[in-house]
């Protein structure tokens, strides 16, 4: 009976934490996956219709759509950027644990400056300051070599490029921080016996740098993963943003399905998007965590 009581009272007290996750994430997930089986759309806000899997079905099938490609521009979005952002921040974080290096404090300074700046301000700096037609920088050394000035986000491969480059501008600090940290608890005394061995700082780098830092720096490059994958604003504000498109058809999923929402109009579209987006990220979550376990 006491066994009993005590159960009821735990429920009870776990109930407004319970309540709140349920209106905070479980309804809204409920709700986006209901409107996903309709058309509500601008033109059908009040009388919206039951549709069932048609809204997955133009995602998933129809390649004119939109989404299949936005989702095939995400994949190699992450992949390069992952890619890049490794392998500079392993280049630059070894720079940093260099013996001899001087100023290495500053240096660290000045590299976490683009993390600390808020991400908008950052974008719109790189757009009107660097790639901006008329007056950015890029042009300007153009026309001081004199070349012709160009509109350097106007295709989709020069925006993919160059949001590519202000995202690593961005992100490229943490992950820094992060292999600098990871490097700086490996024990001297493993260096020291390879370089007794006639190790190179190559195979020093290979067989005792990568192995060790690899299970320290793991969750951070999950969570930089998840965040790539999900990127939104540096896409949408270098090439998408409203009165100030650059001519660019790029779109990671969530810029397409953000312009289907809210310059479309079509929410129930816009949240089979959601949904879909939703489930690779459970996928992938799954992933990994067997391959942790593992």
């Amino acid at each position: 009976m006491r066994k009993g009581r005590g159960w009821l009272r735990s429920y009870a007290w776990s109930a407004p934490s319970l309540t709140l996750i349920a209106l905070m994430v479980v309804f809204p997930i409920l709700y986006t996956l209901y409107i996903s089986l309709t058309n509500m759309s601008v033109y059908h806000w009040f009388d919206f219709s039951f549709i069932g899997l048609e809204n997955y079905r133009r995602a998933l099938l129809v390649f004119d759509s939109g989404f299949l490609s936005a989702l095939l521009w995400t994949i190699l979005w992450t992949i390069v950027n992952m890619a890049v952002q490794l392998v500079l921040a392993f280049a630059l974080a070894s720079l940093l644990n260099v013996k001899k290096l001087r100023l290495r404090k500053l240096y660290k300074t000045i590299l976490m400056f683009p993390w600390a700046m808020p991400g908008y301000v950052s974008i719109l700096l790189w757009k009107t300051g660097i790639f901006n037609s008329q007056f950015g920088l890029l042009n300007q050394w153009m026309e001081a070599l004199g070349l012709e000035a160009r509109r350097w986000l106007a295709t989709d491969v020069s925006a993919f490029v160059f949001c590519t480059v202000v995202n690593l501008w961005l992100a490229l600090p943490f992950m820094i921080m992060i292999m600098d940290g990871a490097m700086q608890s490996i024990d001297e005394s493993y260096y020291e016996s390879a370089r007794l061995d006639g190790a190179t700082r190559l195979q020093r780098a290979v067989y005792i740098t990568i192995p060790t830092i690899r299970p320290m720096i793991a969750p951070a490059v999950i969570i930089t993963v998840f965040t790539t994958f999900k990127q939104f604003d540096v896409v949408y504000l270098l090439t998408q943003q409203m009165g100030a498109q650059t001519g660019s058809n790029f779109h990671t999923v969530l810029t397409y399905a953000y312009e289907n929402a809210f310059i479309t109009n079509n929410y129930g579209y816009s949240s089979a998007i959601s949904m879909l987006i939703f489930a690779l990220l459970l996928l992938f979550s799954r992933l990994q965590r067997k391959e942790a376990i593992r």
